[in-house]
């Protein structure tokens, strides 16, 4: 792997240990004059994930290359000091995102090999460039991606592996960057750091901030629960715990204070979940009461964005421009009970 591999997929041990070779130490990259537009584009890729969830650049030369490696520890410092869950995943998704990019454009097979090492998984490329791989590199790479494609009872494994598309294995090593990425962060950082970072760092808190103060919602204009206005992935989610299903703890926090969030009780959100297989009456109420407030902040469902990061959205196709779940439902609201008003009129 060479500079623009390096930092066109930036987690890699290589580009590590390129940056741990470098004659630019983190000191001096994160005070001096010299590196200020370093630092500039290592907040805007964080900026960048934040608004997009993924990157745009695509390095080809080698200045240009460098420029990006070295950026890329200032922005996994700003995300480490905010140390928001949120910002976390985004950032590595978005990473994730723009290695894909350049992944799916690799043909050398030695190259792609050392690259899948790198990220934990072993391929095998037989006389015709076909790639197989072990069913367990499979599942551990596979589990969150949804598409039923990715189900094992739609692969053929035949003595522990599977063979799949080049296709397939530039998104499973997707996944696996992301993995990767989002495991690492957020990491310690040296108080003097922090401080020369503060006013990038400020500033992406506060576009943060920003972002959830307008997404901010009540219960107020909720007057009843109406199921059929549910959101898709809301919608879904209630139908995986009423078939049985456990729910992720994401998806499960997101449809906990969305009910909440619409006006239904602790009690009621409690009971939906008894059918769910690791039901436990005492440590459901309990945290259902936490997201409700019981402890002094009422927790709001995720925004769409944050849902799509955390592989709760069945496809943002179902809800066009929508930006929240509950934005979502108060919009489905609005037009049943204008229908109801027509149907008095009738």
């Amino acid at each position: 792997m060479d500079i623009i591999d390096f930092a066109n997929i930036p987690c890699t041990s290589g580009a590590l240990e390129y940056l741990r070779k470098s004659d630019i130490g983190l000191n001096d990259l994160c005070t001096q004059a010299a590196f200020e537009s370093i630092r500039s584009t290592g907040k805007e890729r964080v900026l960048e994930a934040l608004k997009d969830g993924a990157m745009k650049y695509r390095r080809s030369n080698k200045l240009a290359a460098e420029k990006e490696l070295l950026a890329y520890p200032i922005a996994r410092i700003i995300v480490s000091c905010i140390n928001n869950n949120y910002l976390t995943k985004r950032y590595a998704l978005a990473v994730a995102r723009s290695s894909y990019e350049h992944i799916k454009d690799l043909k050398n097979a030695v190259l792609l090999k050392e690259l899948t090492a790198d990220l934990g998984l072993s391929i095998i490329f037989d006389d015709w460039m076909n790639v197989s791989m072990h069913f367990t590199d499979y599942i551990r790479f596979s589990h969150a991606l949804h598409d039923p494609k990715w189900k094992m009872l739609n692969r053929t494994v035949k003595q522990g592996t599977l063979m799949i598309s080049r296709d397939d294995l530039a998104r499973l090593m997707e996944e696996a960057v992301r993995q990767k990425v989002e495991s690492g962060l957020p990491h310690e950082v040296p108080n003097d750091i922090q401080v020369a970072l503060e006013s990038y760092i400020a500033e992406v808190t506060e576009i943060i901030n920003t972002r959830a103060s307008k997404q901010g919602f009540s219960k107020e204009g909720f007057s009843e629960v109406i199921p059929d206005c549910f959101p898709p992935c809301i919608s879904a989610a209630k139908s995986d715990v009423q078939a049985n299903m456990n729910l992720s703890h994401t998806m499960r926090f997101a449809m906990t204070s969305f009910l909440l969030n619409i006006g239904m009780t602790t009690e009621k959100v409690t009971e939906i979940f008894r059918t769910s297989p690791d039901f436990k009456e005492q440590a459901t109420y309990y945290q259902t009461s936490h997201i409700n407030g019981a402890s002094g902040t009422t927790y709001t469902c995720p925004a769409c964005a944050t849902m799509a990061t955390n592989g709760n959205c069945p496809g943002k196709i179902l809800c066009k421009k929508i930006e929240h779940p509950l934005v979502y439902y108060r919009r489905k609201v609005w037009l049943e009970n204008k229908k109801r008003v027509v149907q008095k009129q009738v």
